[in-house]
């Protein structure tokens, strides 16, 4: 299986003005050449084979973004090499962006009073997408989500869900070989981040695109990824499968307990260190417990762990 992506010791840095306050710093500043080193990604190297579904994680100001745009050819990197489809992103952004599809912050690529339909026909004129293959993405798409409905639909009268998914659809009508996704599912009810995940997940199936897939919900990363990647700080700190992930921290148990003077109560017990038994027992003593329940640690746990770990490293 080839390659989509390939990076090697990536790094970006950004030249930063150190500001002064008020009106006279302000004036000082305008001929200013005080500056600092901001490195927003430090030697990153990874490479992602062709159909993968990457979970692309880490705290906001990590460095997710500028790493993505790296990707995209929107940046140019400082230091490093970075291959996206055999080609180098920034040198060649046309025909990288031929090659890749993109769902942003919910920035829409739909055009707002015009029917989806309409935006589809668009999509089609600007990417030269031939007759039969537009034709074999509707009819896969109307295999995979119920499009019907919302095909006629102007973008502006769309719920958000609805407008999510048609965007999903949009990024990958000109069948590109990687899209990136950030947030996907952010702000939708869980019938409809249950909808976008199966669609995205049968679009990877059926065409074997690369996603890269950026979020703060482990639902999503539950759902979708086999692999993820985490950055913090500009360093990667993790790149494995989830199985592995979970493995690792195995010995975690999330105990929920319901207490008689104060309801419940969640705790996180590492029973390589203390027996959950020893836990309950201890609470019962001091006031008595109405319920329980033990749980594996979750996705989300298990990353504030890591994430934890790194700063107690760093500090």
């Amino acid at each position: 299986m080839e390659d989509a992506i390939i990076m090697k010791g990536v790094t970006k840095e950004f030249k930063v003005l150190n500001r002064h306050e008020g009106l006279k710093g302000s004036l000082k500043d305008l001929f200013s050449r005080d500056y600092k080193t901001i490195t927003a990604v430090d030697n990153i190297s990874i490479n992602i084979k062709a159909g993968e579904i990457v979970g692309y994680l880490g705290p906001n100001g990590a460095g997710k973004s500028t790493t993505i745009k790296m990707m995209t050819g929107v940046l140019e990197p400082t230091r490093g090499e970075i291959l996206v489809n055999g080609t180098v992103p920034y040198k060649n952004r046309s025909h990288n962006a031929e090659n890749i599809g993109v769902v942003f912050g919910q920035r829409s690529q739909l055009w707002w009073s015009l029917p989806l339909i309409e935006s589809f026909k668009l999509l089609k004129d600007i990417y030269m997408i031939p007759d039969s293959d537009y034709k074999q993405m509707l009819e896969l798409y109307r295999s995979l989500a119920d499009i019907e409905n919302l095909l006629h639909k102007p973008v502006r009268q769309m719920s958000l869900g609805q407008r999510t998914l048609s965007d999903i659809l949009a990024a990958f009508l000109h069948n590109p070989k990687i899209v990136f996704l950030d947030e996907p599912t952010i702000g939708l009810d869980v019938a409809m981040k249950v909808k976008i995940r199966e669609l995205i997940k049968g679009l990877n199936q059926e065409k074997n695109t690369t996603v890269i897939l950026t979020t703060h919900d482990m639902g999503d990363v539950d759902a979708l990824c086999k692999r993820i990647v985490i950055i913090d700080h500009g360093s990667m700190i993790y790149d494995n499968d989830i199985g592995h992930l979970k493995h690792y921290f195995g010995s975690y148990r999330t105990l929920r307990l319901n207490l008689a003077d104060s309801g419940w109560k969640e705790i996180l017990v590492d029973e390589s260190k203390t027996d959950v038994m020893s836990v309950i027992s201890e609470y019962q003593r001091k006031g008595g417990i109405k319920d329980i329940s033990v749980e594996d640690i979750s996705t989300e746990e298990v990353i504030k762990k890591i994430y934890a770990q790194a700063a107690s490293r760093s500090a």
